[in-house]
């Protein structure tokens, strides 16, 4: 009798919680279910009670490494544990798990408990909240590339050339495909060709193509990129690194829109779109005369001149992220975050690799990082080694803070610019509520303009 009446007050409270818990005994075969539980998974518990937890909960981890079961072997506890589920209508549902052991009077382990929190509101939130810095697999929320981002759909919709210029690593080849997909062309070939990767002669060849007998080896036709590139948008990386020779018939395509292979005796006709890019100031080199002055007029009818990542810092942690989601999935990992430390760290670092080493970065972690969070240790030897005089001297969790506060402060000006001062359409844009924006305006000292 009383035991019933434990039972049932046991019952009533577990049903009163919002997070969804479950018992299982040491066969793995579930003893409890509640009422938050039904709700989540959309099972009854008449149904659950009674079953193995892996046929009523499907975890992506059941198979690879069950955190129940990890803590019923071990006896530690494992909380915040962020998975996947399969609820009963086959939806994908992202929780948060944490499991304990259970015992009995004489300290038996008899079973274990795991409690599980719904977490797609947060990750409809954050995807919403991530729309706004995305532009097709651009992540920005820097003032320079939303200016960028503003203009871009013009730029796409004109026919005219366009050179971008950037330091190495600083995402100039995004730019040049989001260009050709939101251009006409979008369903036409995009080719890109990387002109330093390519001694001269060969580039020519590459480019243009060549007929059948054009020289010894020349045994069949090979079409050129342009031809390859008919219709739609051949992309020219590096062309500061091009000789003056190849400048002229560079220079031939762009005015005529006509070309010849090599070895033929006949130019033809090209409807191609050129955009272009360079780590180089191509204005300085044809001062130096080692550019044409008719060429780079020709490339620069639109510029856009990209930002290195040091200049637009507040995006740190949005491409960590973005990196840490695209290894999870490539490596069939579940690594959730950097650590405040490592945060601080990046939010320091120069990069003179820009995104494109910030990208190595966390992939060399993914190979040495066993757990959920990516540490120090994590990091390259040789980045450690170059800022050992760094790590000794500061902490990094206070500048990280810092920056981040910086980052969200400009964030908000820049909105609240954009929207001339008026709260309501700053606090619709930035998807929060008018009174939290006026917290975050109080907390981080910024005066209503």
């Amino acid at each position: 009798m009383i035991k019933n009446k434990q039972s049932r007050l046991i019952t009533t409270i577990l049903d009163s919680v919002a997070d969804g818990v479950f018992t299982i005994d040491n066969n793995r075969v579930l003893t409890s279910f509640n009422r938050a539980a039904e709700k989540i998974i959309g099972i009854k518990r008449e149904k659950a009670i009674g079953q193995y937890c892996y046929n009523i909960f499907h975890a992506d981890i059941c198979n690879t490494g069950c955190a129940l079961e990890k803590t019923l072997k071990t006896g530690r506890e494992i909380i915040n544990l962020q998975i996947n589920v399969l609820n009963n209508n086959g939806k994908r549902m992202p929780v948060s798990v944490s499991t304990a052991v259970l015992k009995d009077e004489k300290n038996n382990i008899v079973g274990g408990v795991e409690t599980f929190r719904d977490l797609s509101a947060i990750y409809e939130l954050k995807k919403e909240l991530s729309k706004q810095y995305t532009f097709e697999d651009i992540i920005s929320k820097n003032s320079r590339i939303q200016n960028i981002f503003n203009i871009l759909p013009d730029i796409a919709d004109s026919e005219s050339t366009v050179l971008i210029e950037g330091a190495s690593g600083s995402g100039k080849e995004l730019f040049a495909r989001a260009i050709h997909n939101l251009s006409k062309r979008k369903k036409k070939p995009y080719i890109v060709v990387n002109c330093a990767a390519l001694p001269d002669t060969l580039l020519e060849s590459e480019l243009f193509g060549y007929l059948k007998g054009a020289f010894t080896d020349a045994r069949k036709d090979k079409p050129g990129r342009f031809a390859l590139a008919e219709g739609g948008t051949i992309f020219l990386d590096e062309i500061g690194s091009i000789s003056t020779a190849l400048q002229v018939k560079l220079l031939r395509i762009l005015q005529e829109k006509e070309y010849e292979p090599l070895g033929a005796i006949s130019p033809l006709k090209s409807d191609v779109r050129v955009i272009s890019a360079t780590n180089k100031n191509l204005a300085q080199l044809v001062q130096e005369d080692k550019f044409r002055d008719d060429l780079y007029y020709r490339l620069n009818v639109v510029k856009i001149e990209l930002p290195t990542l040091s200049e637009r810092r507040e995006d740190i942690p949005l491409l960590a992220e973005h990196f840490i989601n695209r290894f999870n999935l490539k490596k069939n990992k579940n690594i959730q975050k950097v650590s405040d430390e490592v945060l601080g760290f990046l939010m320091q670092y120069d990069f003179p690799g820009n995104i494109r080493e910030l990208e190595n970065i966390i992939e060399h972690a993914f190979v040495l990082c066993r757990g959920q969070v990516i540490e120090f240790e994590h990091l390259p030897k040789e980045l450690i080694n170059k800022t050992e005089l760094m790590q000794k001297q500061e902490k990094y969790e206070l500048p990280a803070k810092n920056q981040l506060k910086d980052a969200e402060a400009n964030v908000i000006i820049e909105a609240l610019k954009r929207n001339n001062g008026h709260r309501d359409k700053t606090a619709k844009e930035l998807h929060i509520d008018k009174s939290t924006l006026w917290r975050k305006m109080k907390k981080l000292g910024i005066e209503h303009p």
